[in-house]
């Protein structure tokens, strides 16, 4: 194996490796510096714009408040064939929100953790939640029975009544909300209500099914831009506006890489605004610090007669973050579905004027092909062979090129051997030598090299549509249960394989496809090469299970490939054989 393909190869496995962890990560925003003083409100969305607060009079003398007998709490429970929802009296909180999204493992959605219900503001005053009475305390919906809603009536004590109708479908993850606020006291009022959810960065240990994930803030900003917020969000609340939409998503999901849930909310009337923060809080012992992501909503009713109401609507999507179901929403939720660019992410061309082609166009289609064949064969981890098999089978002429190539240089090796022994002390000699060599031969030292680059993009986008695709959560391959505590054997390809087989087998169909690859250059260098597949199976031990067969499997039919093109290589050589004889 030549330095060059030695690199190749390296320069692949490092970009399959750190490219989710470095250059999916989009530059931040240019963000302008906030009091530190505004974090002193917790679950408190973004103090409105310049000229919003209007509505909201603060020299009108506040009525007086009439507090209300304290009810017990009450829950409601709606039922769907896609998730179980509690909703409480206390604020309309969502006090759980479980996906019954393939398999018997409960996916709990991150928000639900804490979720502060709607809170009624205004000037002078403290926030008081809202103590809602529920219409029904059980809805449950299916096909005979598709669509139902949830109505909620309270009030603040001063006179502001406030009515929320929120509209669940049997087959969306979308809930309408929809708001009426209306004055019954005696004298004119402005309000404004909010309502926040969020969730810690790092999520108990209990909840299995979010063992190591941590959510992520993604704004989509009224510009259109899409920003994934991570490490960099800033601590104080950043107002977003009433055009856009906020969401944080969460899951299993290598870091940099997009989560598989998403908890989205989604402005649809004028006065109904999104905010976004992250805050820092201490534990119950002051230990440690917490890192709280959070995202809000601001409904600002503006000053109401006696008598008068206001209404608005906004809807939430909390579900799993499949593309196709999210653009067909029609608000832009996909774009929290990010594929990054190729080889530098999308946002880092428009700063930097840097070359990048968009792995969307990519991804997209590869994971249509792969939900294509789950269509006839009900099983994700048979995709992902077929898938692989097809993309070998389209890749098949390139990788003819780079063996033909690459069995050339090794026939020339003894000839540039003798070249290095007799130039070695005349470098431009030996380099105008060597290239006349490849000239008399028609041999391109590149050849073997350069299908492998181009390649990498299409790997890549294959290991990308992988990472984001939130249909291995739950999928079994070659499932017979759990056996001595553990899933035997590959019972969610979104997990790593508990036993280890797979990547065992992975690091052993590498090892036999480098001995099989012809050598050359310096042997040193090759036998430096063989210690790759140990590397590699120690990497690949905590990777999904569906990524890891993916590219066992890739190694495998790269054997395949090498083998017949050793046998077409004889065969060929015999006729000329028989033919010098005569």
């Amino acid at each position: 194996m030549d330095k060059r393909t030695t690199l190749a190869l390296l320069l692949m496995a490092a970009l399959l490796m750190i490219y989710p962890a470095i250059f999916m990560r989009e530059p931040a925003p240019e963000q302008k510096p906030v009091p530190q003083a505004e974090t002193a409100a917790p679950a408190t969305p973004a103090p409105a714009p310049p000229g919003a607060g209007s509505a909201v009079s603060a020299t009108m003398p506040p009525p007086s408040p009439k507090d209300a007998p304290a009810v017990p709490e009450r829950t409601a429970v709606i039922e769907t064939p896609l998730y179980r929802a509690a909703v409480a009296t206390t604020g309309g909180q969502v006090k759980g929100w479980d996906l019954h999204f393939r398999g018997e493992k409960p996916m709990v959605l991150p928000g639900t953790v804490d979720n502060a219900g709607w809170i009624v503001r205004r000037p002078g005053q403290p926030p008081r939640p809202i103590a809602f009475a529920l219409s029904t305390e059980s809805i449950k919906l299916d096909k005979s029975n598709p669509t139902g809603e949830l109505r909620m009536v309270g009030e603040d004590g001063f006179g502001i009544r406030v009515s929320q109708v929120l509209r669940f479908r049997a087959d969306s993850y979308v809930v309408e909300h929809e708001l009426r606020v209306e004055n019954r006291h005696t004298v004119a009022q402005g309000v404004e209500l909010t309502q926040s959810w969020s969730a810690p960065a790092e999520w108990p240990k209990e909840q299995e099914q979010f063992a190591g994930a941590r959510p992520i803030h993604v704004v989509r900003l009224p510009q259109g831009a899409h920003w994934p917020r991570r490490e960099y969000l800033s601590k104080a609340t950043d107002y977003v506006g009433e055009d856009g939409w906020v969401g944080f998503e969460s899951g299993i999901a290598p870091v940099g890489q997009n989560g598989v849930y998403l908890t989205a909310l989604i402005p649809k009337s004028r006065g109904i605004g999104v905010s976004e923060a992250r805050r820092e809080v201490k534990n119950s012992n002051e230990s440690s610090i917490l890192h709280i992501s959070e995202i809000g909503v601001r409904a600002t009713v503006p000053v109401l007669e006696p008598g008068k109401a206001w209404e608005g609507q906004l809807q939430s999507y909390m579900g799993p973050m499949e593309y196709e179901r999210l653009r067909l929403l029609g608000v832009g939720l996909e774009k929290a579905v990010y594929f990054g660019g190729f080889p530098f992410p999308e946002s880092w061309a428009v700063h930097y004027a840097l070359p990048t082609f968009p792995m969307e166009y990519i991804v997209v289609p590869t994971l249509a092909i792969m939900r294509w064949f789950y269509r006839f064969v009900p099983n994700y981890g048979v995709a992902i062979i077929l898938l692989t098999v097809i993309t070998k089978v389209l890749l098949f002429p390139l990788t003819v090129k780079s063996m033909t190539s690459m069995k050339a240089m090794q026939a020339l090796q003894p000839q540039i051997n003798a070249l290095r022994s007799k130039h070695k002390s005349d470098p431009q000699r030996l380099q105008r030598e060597t290239m006349e060599l490849y000239r008399t031969h028609k041999v391109n030292p590149l050849g073997g090299c350069l299908p492998m680059v181009v390649q990498v993009p299409i790997f890549y986008a294959l290991y990308d549509a992988l990472s984001v695709s939130v249909d291995l959560q739950n999928a079994p391959f070659i499932c017979f249960g759990r056996l001595f505590g553990i899933d035997f054997w590959i019972c969610d390809l979104a997990r790593h394989d508990p036993t280890y087989v797979l990547p065992i087998l992975m690091g052993v169909s590498m090892f036999v496809q480098q001995k099989m690859t012809p050598v050359m250059g310096d042997p040193r260098q090759a036998k430096m090469m063989l210690f790759m597949p140990v590397i590699f199976t120690f990497m690949f031990f905590n990777l999904p299970a569906g990524l890891v067969l993916y590219w066992t499997l890739s190694n495998v039919l790269q054997i395949a490939q090498q083998k017949y093109m050793e046998r077409m290589g004889k065969t060929e050589k015999a006729p000329a054989r028989a033919t010098k004889k005569a």
